[in-house]
């Protein structure tokens, strides 16, 4: 049979690279969630525009620039796709007073300055940077900014107008409230009620009214009542475009202004970094987990809010940052790509052309009590709380205060320098108690030793008698050169007098006394857990090594094979320093067998030492590791019962009084369950990994909370699916009938770790001491072995 083939076959095919976009017209497709998220920011970012040009001083089609460049340049280039940036109104007091000083033409050079600024910043890769600013200095810039606000816009509720300052403007209320304006009154009040209950309407009527902004429907409202009841209150004028005032050349003196472009540069990308880090936050915790939609790259924002205000301040706009409330609105809308930021921009340019008469029916009473109470609203009681528990109220307080008496710079300029004097303070601080216990001398320290505590260490020590037995309790987790120095010469001299010295940590186990280095002994790198990865420990190299590191450097030279001079190294290394410190404890185990209290079961990863984060020795535990720490349910390892196994033997054999699930930070498992696809290969690893898909319908139910690390969210999917995976292996190990029967007896529990391991930090599962009682909130391990939500010093 002959086959026929169209003549157009014949011709040489076209090459097309690997991962290249399909050939034929490209169309721009916009995802409908995308569309109705956008019209929702549309509605919330008009009114908030408007109001906060208004309490700004500028033309009120500043804050409409400002936002359509927020949406269509930094939507575009920025580097968090569902973040939305517009004017902030953590940017009024800046803007409103540079406005006052140098006129608004200036004003809008010292914004595209500033954006030029941050491009340069986000070209010095330095984004990272922002975030290592104190959140209680955040959150106590905004706070103060938010009070600033506030107290401004009060004069405009009551009719009259605000001062120039935050405190002029306290001082001048008693007179603005004696002269109030009752129109305005009226309007505003109106406004704060509609902003206040329209969110807290009830019943399945509520809920419908609610997917409308409360901001939309305030301002609407006090619009409506104020036409029809013919209230004669301020409107709204937006002049015509024609007349729209450009940027001009700098005029003022070069010091100040240069202070304006580094405010304006500070306030913006800090805001705008920490809103990125937030939305993707909240972007995970979606009910659609956030798939498809990329983490912020936070270089990337910064060059997108640097060319957004270039171009705002070019065109005559405010200030652009990315802002929390639009942004939220967006996430909470659905949205899964950046067209809805976009759309939103575009939304706003044809408001700005084609509703003039519309806006200008707005009382300027409404937006003022809009700005109000976002102002209000920015002094978060969440906040206040969270810097209390961290015991930083003093570097919120004073920064709060700093910006609403002198300005944010100097705010933030104190704030900064009383957050370094607490650190030093926590850090400095030493406490030294000594007591006589059993006939033995007791010195406790708690806190950091460092050269600051050495005179009163070195006098506590030398009050101890001669000849003693002493205990050296040491509750820190610091030391440096000078204090290890004076305890080293001191335990020297009290051992030559006959004395005995123990050092313990803080749970009484016992270290190693300080003693000099001596040459004989070991390098100081040399820990036994000391990683192989680069590690020469000064040691001179052979002869091979020397030709394995030469040919190493040769491009063409195979990959050096170093991994059985390294497992010998270390073999040589047990033998000759570990072995015989741990060689009566191993012979008393050979002789009596072993019999672990926990059985532990973790995950293969590399990078998880369950002897390190447990501080275990030979004994304590029965360890059974596998990829992505695994229970299979009963009778699903389809011909591998391993898992099975161990669980009997530890349970009925062993009888281990507890089970502990481990898992951990960026699990390789985790992101193999999350990647996958039901036409993946069925390869041996994703027939493992199917065991982990229960915690996959886990995470995405609605049944289940959320599980939370030490009060905050997981940072992103990975994270949240490494916590629940904990939870639901727990769940697999009850339908074990050895592990049901002995929890119904009481003599086993179980429980849930997750340790991260870029931060050192194990974290432990509440509620697994019940039966079915998981709140799934996993809390930090303090170094005192107590739980509490606090970071660890």
């Amino acid at each position: 049979m002959t086959l026929c083939t169209p003549a157009r076959t014949t011709n040489r095919p076209r090459i097309q690279r690997p991962h290249s976009p399909p050939e034929g017209p490209r169309r721009f497709r916009v995802a409908g969630a995308d569309l109705s998220a956008s019209v929702a920011v549309f509605l919330i970012a008009l009114p908030l525009s408007l109001g906060i040009a208004l309490a700004t001083g500028a033309p009120l089609q500043a804050g409409l620039v400002a936002a359509a460049v927020g949406g269509l340049v930094a939507g575009r280039f920025g580097g968090s796709p569902l973040q939305v940036s517009g004017p902030a109104a953590g940017l009024t007091v800046v803007t409103a007073e540079l406005i006052q000083r140098y006129g608004w033409r200036t004003t809008c050079a010292i914004t595209a300055l500033a954006g030029l600024t941050q491009l340069a910043l986000s070209a010095l890769r330095v984004a990272r940077s922002a975030l290592a600013v104190s959140p209680a200095i955040v959150h106590g810039m905004l706070a103060g900014i938010g009070v600033t606000i506030a107290l401004a816009q009060l004069h405009i509720v009551l009719g009259g107008t605000p001062q120039s300052s935050a405190v002029d403007n306290v001082l001048g209320l008693p007179a603005q409230l004696a002269h109030a304006q009752p129109a305005a009154l009226v309007i505003s009040a109106l406004t704060v009620a509609a902003l206040l209950c329209w969110p807290r309407l009830p019943g399945r009527a509520g809920r419908l009214a609610r997917k409308a902004p409360a901001a939309l429907v305030a301002v609407a409202g006090a619009t409506a009542v104020a036409a029809l009841a013919g209230l004669a209150v301020p409107r709204v004028d937006l002049p015509s475009w024609s007349s729209h005032a450009l940027p001009g050349l700098p005029e003022g003196p070069v010091l100040g202004i240069a202070a304006g472009v580094l405010t304006i540069t500070l306030v913006t990308s800090v805001q705008s970094l920490l809103s990125a880090v937030a939305v993707d936050k909240l972007v995970a915790a979606r009910g659609d987990l956030g798939r498809g939609v990329p983490r912020s790259d936070l270089d990337r924002e910064l060059a997108g809010q640097g060319a957004a205000n270039v171009l705002s301040g070019a065109l005559g706009g405010l200030p652009v940052a990315g802002v929390a409330v639009r942004s939220v609105a967006n996430v909470s809308a659905g949205a899964v790509s950046r067209a809805s930021t976009m759309l939103h921009g575009l939304w706003i340019v044809l408001a700005a052309l084609l509703l003039v008469p519309v806006l200008d029916l707005i009382p300027l009473p409404a937006l003022a009590a809009l700005v109000m109470v976002v102002g209000i609203q920015m002094v978060s009681i969440t906040h206040i709380r969270t810097v209390t528990r961290h015991r930083e109220v003093v570097v919120y307080a004073v920064t709060l205060t700093g910006v609403v008496l002198v300005g944010i710079l100097e705010g933030v300029a104190l704030g900064i320098a009383v957050a370094i004097a607490v650190a030093l303070h926590r850090l400095t601080r030493t406490r030294i108690t000594r007591e006589e216990r059993d006939g033995r001398q007791l010195l406790h320290v708690r806190g950091q030793l460092t050269f600051l505590a050495v005179p009163r260490l070195s006098r506590a020590l030398h009050q101890l008698p001669r000849g003693s037995d002493v205990v050296v309790e040491l509750d820190g987790s610091f030391m440096d050169h000078a204090a290890y120095e004076a305890l080293s010469d001191w335990t020297a001299g009290h051992l030559a007098h006959g004395g005995t010295v123990e050092t313990t940590g803080p749970s009484g186990a016992r270290i190693s006394e300080p003693a000099p280095v001596t040459a004989s002994a070991s390098h100081p790198c040399c820990r036994p857990w000391t990683p192989w990865h680069n590690h020469q420990c000064g040691e001179k190299p052979t002869e091979t090594t020397e030709a394995t590191e030469a040919a190493e450097t040769s491009r063409t030279a195979e990959p050096r094979r170093t991994t059985g001079l390294h497992l010998a190294s270390g073999i040589g290394k047990f033998q000759r320093n570990t072995a015989p410190l741990v060689r009566d404890e191993l012979a008393r185990l050979a002789r009596e067998g072993q019999r672990p209290s926990q059985l532990f079961l973790t995950c293969a990863d590399s990078r998880l030492v369950t002897s390190m984060i447990t501080s275990s020795g030979p004994g304590d535990l029965f360890t059974v590791r596998n990829v992505g720490n695994l229970v299979p349910l009963p009778g699903e390892e389809s011909g591998d019962d391993s898992v099975a196994a161990a669980i009997e033997y530890a349970v009925d054999v062993l009888r281990v009084e507890s089970i502990t699930v481990c898992g951990h930070s960026g699990c390789g498992a985790m992101q193999a369950l999350l990647s996958g696809g039901p036409d993946d290969p069925p390869t041996p690893l994703r027939r493992w990994l199917r065991h982990g898909r229960p915690s996959l319908e886990r995470m995405a139910s609605r049944r289940h909370a959320w599980a939370r690390i030490s009060g905050r969210l997981p940072a992103d999917a990975v994270e949240q699916l490494c916590l629940t995976n904990v939870v639901q292996q727990l769940e697999h190990l009850r339908a074990y009938e050895p592990v049901a029967r002995r929890l119904a007896e009481g003599t086993l529990t179980l429980h849930g770790v997750y340790f991260h391991v870029g931060e050192a930090q194990a974290y432990l599962l509440s509620g697994t001491d019940e039966v079915h009682s998981y709140d799934d909130v996993f809390t930090q391990v303090m170094p005192t072995g107590h739980l509490e939500s606090a970071r660890a010093s």
